[in-house]
């Protein structure tokens, strides 16, 4: 009997080991909202990096992690973002960890230098980590470890790996060893942030539709260091974020010591639209080749195919308002307006995404033809004298 009870406690110990850094123990077939948009707060201190928000699963279906400004476990450390994908039957939840490499992230444009594959953000330089300015709020009167490299993001907003509507992207050989290195498992402050986030009613999908509060979606938990602690050690943050979330928060707490820095913010990517009724009529291109006859043939045919989609969306916006009274007579759970919820979303953008391809086909067929270019004309070479 003991020996029955000793494997099967074995077993059950091999189990968690395996998943301490894959799929958690969350299995569902409601795809995740799409990623809302928000604006990043400034980085606290040097020695913080970004990790991005998510969509968490809890008994509540569906609630939003925001994103916050940690300090990594160990010097050299990167952020790998967990992700949600899709297994043939259900979505899983892969989650996140920090390495020494980026590794699969499922290929989710999470933004900020998370394009979907590897991390843009900034990297270390010895003992120090770089910040690429053109993606991350750096005050730069503080933090001179500063660069600006151009990033060219993915501005999808989907949410999850495989399956439909979801992003196609495999794990390269690279990315797979990353998985397989020596990694360390979220720090104290983002699993007290995701508890936080858990409790919170608000950052519930099925209250925010999708669309957490602005002032909720993105924050930075640190208090900024003076300039002599900086350097201090990436546990001792941790230690003081996860004491700070037994503890209820001090009346006249210090509030963060940075100030707002000159230049603009990182510009926040465009919100996607949730229903059809909130699209705005597509607009034409007046062509100009040259010829006033063929111009007025094609801006008549452009005319003609923005009217058409602005009856694809009064049709669908119809079929989403009918399907949201339906929910409401049926007197439908949070679950089922959630649902109904992601798929008008999935039913909006794939009809944007179709008038798109629709509207690039229409203006390359009327681009003018360019001529083609004359060879260079050639001369004899002139023949030299003997």
């Amino acid at each position: 009997m003991f020996g029955i009870r000793f494997l099967l406690f074995s077993t059950l110990l091999l189990a968690m080991s395996a998943a301490s850094f894959g799929q958690i123990g969350i299995s569902i077939t409601l795809a995740p909202p799409v990623l809302p948009v928000y604006e990043q707060p400034i980085c606290p201190n040097d020695g913080y990096l970004w990790t991005p928000g998510y969509w968490g699963y809890g008994d509540d279906g569906y609630f939003w992690v925001s994103g916050d400004w940690i300090q990594p476990p160990e010097v050299g450390f990167l952020w790998t973002p967990g992700y949600w994908g899709w297994g043939g039957n259900a979505y899983s939840f892969n989650e996140g960890y920090w390495g020494q490499t980026v590794g699969f992230y499922g290929g989710i444009s999470y933004g900020f230098g998370y394009t979907g594959n590897g991390y843009e953000g900034g990297r270390w330089d010895g003992g120090h980590f770089d910040y690429n300015t053109s993606v991350n709020r750096v005050n730069t009167t503080i933090i001179h470890n500063t660069y600006n490299s151009t990033v060219v993001e993915n501005n999808s907003h989907v949410s999850f790996n495989g399956g439909t509507g979801g992003i196609q992207a495999r794990a390269t050989p690279q990315q797979e060893a990353a998985a397989q290195s020596r990694h360390i498992a979220p720090v104290a402050a983002q699993t007290a942030h995701v508890q936080e986030a858990r409790s919170n009613p608000e950052m519930r999908a099925s209250a925010n539709h999708g669309n957490p509060p602005a002032a909720a979606v993105a924050k930075s938990e640190a208090v900024a260091a003076k300039p002599e602690a900086a350097a201090a050690k990436p546990e001792a943050a941790n230690e003081r974020a996860a004491t700070a979330a037994k503890e209820p928060e001090k009346e006249g707490a210090a509030t963060s010591e940075v100030k707002p820095e000159e230049k603009p913010a990182v510009a926040a990517r465009p919100t996607p639209a949730a229903h059809a009724s909130e699209l705005q009529p597509h607009k034409t291109t007046a062509p100009n080749t040259g010829n006033a006859k063929t111009d007025q043939k094609y801006q008549k045919q452009q005319d003609t195919l923005a009217a058409k989609q602005t009856q694809d969306h009064q049709k669908l916006a119809q079929q989403q308002e009918k399907e949201h009274q339906q929910l409401t007579k049926s007197n439908a759970s949070d679950a089922q307006k959630q649902q109904v919820e992601q798929k008008h979303t999935q039913q909006t953008q794939q009809l944007e995404k179709t008038h798109a391809a629709q509207t690039q086909k229409v203006q390359t067929r009327q681009q003018p033809a360019q001529a083609p270019s004359k060879p260079a004309e050639t001369h004899p070479e002139a023949e030299k004298p003997h």
